[in-house]
């Protein structure tokens, strides 16, 4: 039972694992996963640096457990779901969850990450493309080209040097940098987008539908 060591304070929430790994994770969504070291993470939980270790061994074992709650987030592809459909809500919820933590798509890219739920987001999405007629060969490469697309993407639009609503502006500021002679095409897209004909907002939906569209096509044929 939880101590009250003031008349009347609010009762201290025991330090557990889940607690430190969300903990974590709301300091790398804030301060990127560069701040986050055990003194941090501490001080925000209002503890000793040392109470930490008798719930995660380091920093390693932290990094490990905040991918997968993570993955956690994005929910898991239905067996029992048209591929096309499951895959495309798979690929817009990673990407909807990954922009909400902009450290987690390297995290996820750069660590061996054998979770529970990263497990089970695995052998679903296998599941599901299995299901569907997919080899396991072919379902291997299927899945993980959709994950290159899921992150690139998702990695441009956190890092692209413009938010969308300066487009134009930007355009217009770098447009005298492509002449015409020299770069016809390039002018011309630019002169597009400083127009207003052509916004220049990249959709996630249109590289993930050419990937599915593609993906079709080989299932049907193998």
């Amino acid at each position: 039972m939880a101590k009250i060591t003031d008349a009347g304070a609010t009762p201290r929430i025991p330090l557990s694992r889940e607690r430190v790994l969300l903990a974590a994770i709301e300091l790398a969504d804030a301060d990127g996963i560069e701040a986050l070291s055990m003194r941090k993470l501490a001080q925000r939980l209002g503890v000793k640096a040392m109470s930490l270790y008798n719930h995660v061994a380091n920093r390693d074992e932290i990094l490990d457990g905040m991918v997968d709650i993570v993955v956690g987030e994005m929910g898991v592809p239905s067996i029992a779901t048209d591929w096309k459909v499951a895959m495309r809500a798979r690929a817009n919820a990673a990407h909807k969850v990954l922009l909400r933590h902009p450290w987690a798509a390297m995290a996820l890219m750069s660590r061996i990450n054998i979770g529970p739920a990263m497990l089970r987001y695995i052998d679903a999405t296998l599941g599901c493309l299995r299901e569907a007629g997919f080899s396991f060969e072919l379902a291997d490469h299927a899945w993980n080209a959709i994950d290159s697309h899921i992150y690139g993407f998702t990695l441009q639009q956190l890092n692209f040097p413009f938010a969308e609503a300066e487009y134009v502006d930007a355009a217009t500021a770098y447009v005298d940098q492509i002449p015409a002679a020299q770069y016809p095409y390039m002018h011309q897209l630019t002169q597009h987008v400083m127009s207003g004909q052509y916004d220049g907002i990249h959709d996630f939906e249109f590289g993930l539908e050419m990937l599915l569209d593609g993906l079709d096509r080989l299932r049907a044929s193998s």
